[in-house]
């Protein structure tokens, strides 16, 4: 299937959740220059997102191939053992609002920025995630991410952007030397349909991460993905 692009992506941003995401209180001298930040972002941000339907060629222990582009995880292998189509994606909050904080010299207001994007980043991901659910009739999804877990390192950024094709040009994001998505501000992966829910989070054992979706579950691995 050919690649799908949804530009722009619509998004509102509320005051408060930032707020409550900066842990600012409503009395904060930064509440002004938030508010600022928020309507300027609101008027030029443009998040996007590209994804297609593909389908999965075949499957060994630890891999899968893909419209002839393997991708190498038992993790991966294992979350898609009950489906052979999968949706490659990559969502960024916008070369636009990449562009705007970049131009901002002071350190909290371009602090108070990327927090900005973060959230705009976060509205466009469900955004995506409602769109496949809705219009491929999915049910219920789950993700994975290259560079999430130990066993689908960032590596595997390469065959993912091989798959989805010119993303530079089709939304503006690109992939670094270090394999780091620009902007920034992005989000690649995989979603695909999964009647029990996984979190990459389940099988990283991290402490502390403010990112954590999920609890850790130490005797997952072993149970349900370990090669017998």
């Amino acid at each position: 299937m050919d690649t799908m692009v949804l530009n722009p992506i619509p998004f509102q941003l509320e005051v408060n959740d930032l707020l409550e995401k900066l842990h600012l209180k409503e009395g904060s001298t930064l509440l002004n220059d938030l508010k600022r930040l928020i309507d300027e972002a609101q008027k030029l941000g443009r998040p996007k997102a590209i994804y297609k339907a593909a389908f999965i060629d075949s499957k060994g222990d630890d891999f899968v191939m893909v419209e002839g582009i393997e991708f190498k995880s038992r993790v991966l292998r294992v979350n898609l053992d009950q489906t052979y189509r999968i949706f490659p994606f990559a969502v960024t909050c916008g070369t636009e609002l990449e562009d705007w904080s970049d131009k901002i010299s002071d350190v909290l207001q371009h602090y108070l920025a990327e927090s900005i994007k973060e959230s705009v980043l976060r509205i466009a991901n469900d955004f995506l995630k409602k769109h496949l659910v809705e219009y491929y009739e999915l049910g219920k999804v789950s993700r994975m991410s290259p560079g999430s877990l130990e066993d689908w390192p960032i590596e595997e950024q390469r065959p993912l952007f091989s798959l989805l094709g010119k993303t530079k040009d089709l939304i503006g994001v690109y992939l670094t030397e270090s394999l780091m998505m620009v902007p920034i501000k992005s989000i690649s992966g995989i979603w695909f349909p999964a009647e029990t829910s996984f979190v990459s989070c389940q099988l990283c054992p991290r402490d502390l991460c403010p990112g954590r979706k999920a609890p850790y579950h130490k005797d997952l691995y072993d149970r349900k993905y370990r090669l017998k």
